[in-house]
């Protein structure tokens, strides 16, 4: 059998070929396959479960189709959709996962992130991090009205792309010493993550072995998904977003 991995589609109203594409995915892809995991920047933003928007609705449904076909789905944390809830994910029939979380993939034990973590470079962003991740700031933030809410989440993002556009590329990519220190703190020699939108597979040293990062691609072009099956190496795939 199969486990298929995805990341960063983000989802939005504005990129309705991502969400037909994501929904021709779950038909094709993701039925009766032993599980699919989701790992961050699956929504372009979320402010709450109690949002409930058309998409919102539409994604949910699909997921708990595939979901009642007997695949297992595995929701993790981004940077745009922390705030998805329990409510969220038990309608679409899914687990929320821990960021980071280490699975045992038919014998291979493999560190799951969705990556933002990793890029220690950017200072203001991992500060930034911090606070939005903070428990205490997410309920009073939850507590405002629908709204206000939707007008922060604008607000962030817009200054967010601001703030991207001056840095430079090596600040945005993951931290080379930072990748290793999590893969040794966790006991692993594979790491799958998403977020820097740079798909690709990294051969380092872990834990005194070889090891592999593999980076999963964003679906702005391109429809990228990992296969991991029992006894093959990963599989790291692509098709035109139609």
């Amino acid at each position: 059998m199969t486990t298929r991995f995805i990341s960063d589609l983000h989802l939005e109203e504005a990129r309705p070929d991502i969400t037909h594409a994501f929904l021709a995915f779950l038909k094709d892809k993701a039925m009766g396959i032993d599980a699919l995991y989701i790992l961050g920047d699956f929504f372009e933003a979320w402010i709450g479960d109690d949002e409930e928007t058309p998409l919102q609705n539409q994604v949910a449904e699909a997921l708990r189709a595939v979901s009642d076909s007997g695949t297992a789905i595995y929701l993790m944390h981004g940077n745009r959709d922390f705030l998805i809830g329990e409510d969220y994910s038990s309608r679409c029939g899914a687990t929320l996962l821990p960021d980071p979380t280490v699975v045992d993939l038919y014998g291979t034990p493999t560190l799951l992130m969705h990556g933002d973590s990793l890029c220690t470079a950017d200072v203001e962003y991992q500060k930034f991090r911090t606070t939005m991740r903070n428990q205490q700031w997410q309920q009073m933030f939850l507590q405002r009205p629908l709204a206000d809410r939707q007008t922060v989440a604008r607000q962030l993002r817009e200054i967010s792309m601001a703030k991207n556009q001056g840095k430079e590329e090596f600040i945005m990519d993951v931290t080379p010493e930072e990748v290793v220190s999590e893969m040794e703190a966790h006991q692993v020699q594979r790491l799958i993550h998403g977020h820097t939108h740079r798909p690709a597979e990294h051969e380092l040293e872990a834990n005194g072995q070889p090891a592999k990062r593999i980076v999963l691609g964003d679906w702005a072009e391109n429809v990228w998904w990992l296969d991991v099956s029992a006894g093959e190496e990963p599989v790291l795939k692509k098709q035109p977003l139609e």
